[in-house]
């Protein structure tokens, strides 16, 4: 089995290409940080290509490359994501395209040109990381929340236009991961982080057995399905009271700083740039 997995330097992409690699699939990581050195020597069917999603040709020539090299794809991870939080109106524009570019975009041409090669040989899997900012609205993190509701929402839409094509769609919605883009979250009962080996586990048991939502915890399910049945009031009560609605608007900025810093090179200065400026007086 040929797996392909974007983001797949760290966190949960770099923990999926191990469990894949050790459960005996070749593993394609394709990502702007090489992944470390030792992954490579540990597993001998695991290699890399340096990518950058968000340019289409740069994903589709990726996929060539795993191809011509692996054999043909069987599985594409959709993992790479990025998370910088703030409030929407002081969010900066070149913020918000960052993440609809990789968190979205990537995900829909990645999509694209992944089924342009499974279609025609009547099987294949698409698995598309989202979270649980995709079926809920986090105050603090607005656009990344529109971003993973657009992937839920894609996921959903292939997977009634795949039906009977061979092609299978997975959703995979972890809840807070303890990886480096949840560094300085703020904590809620109601929101217990996992592991990037919990989210690893989950992806390739669905690998192996293809369904359509994949919550980390499970228990996840049967949260969303007792939301989805609660008044709007309610629902907004448990988050309140829970402190849920506080777990990204209350993530510290000095301690996030470094991953911000990573996620969206020159986001200082692009802040500037986006600042309206004030009008000369006479």
């Amino acid at each position: 089995m040929v797996v392909a997995i974007t983001g797949g330097s760290r966190g949960i992409g770099l923990a999926t290409a191990q469990a894949l690699a050790t459960a005996g699939a070749t593993v394609a990581i394709g990502d702007l940080d090489a992944p470390p050195g030792w992954l490579a020597g540990q597993h001998p069917a695991v290699r890399a290509w340096r990518v950058d999603v968000t340019d289409q040709d740069a994903f589709a020539g990726f996929l060539d490359q795993v191809e011509s090299t692996c054999g043909p794809l069987d599985v594409l991870i959709n993992n790479a994501g990025i998370m910088p939080l703030g409030s929407l109106g002081d969010e900066p524009a070149s913020v918000a395209a960052r993440q609809l570019e990789i968190n979205l975009h990537a995900v829909i041409h990645g999509s694209r040109d992944a089924l342009r090669r499974m279609l025609p040989r009547g099987r294949g899997h698409l698995v598309n990381v989202a979270s649980q900012a995709g079926k809920v609205g986090f105050p603090g993190a607005a656009t990344y929340c529109a971003t993973k509701h657009g992937v839920v929402g894609l996921s959903e839409a292939l997977r009634a236009e795949l039906r009977g094509s061979g092609v299978a769609v997975s959703c995979v919605m972890p809840t807070v991961v303890r990886t480096e883009l949840a560094t300085g979250l703020g904590e809620s009962p109601l929101v217990r982080p996992v592991t990037p080996q919990q989210v690893a586990d989950a992806i390739t048991a669905v690998v192996r057995r293809p369904r359509f939502d994949v919550y980390v915890p499970r228990s996840l399910a049967v949260v969303n399905r007792l939301l989805a049945l609660a008044p709007r009031a309610l629902r907004d009560a448990l988050l309140r009271i829970s402190g849920a609605d506080r777990v990204l608007a209350g993530a510290d900025p000095v301690a996030r700083a470094g991953y911000d810093a990573r996620a969206v090179p020159g986001r200082g200065q692009d802040a500037m740039a986006d600042r309206p400026r004030e009008r000369e007086r006479p």
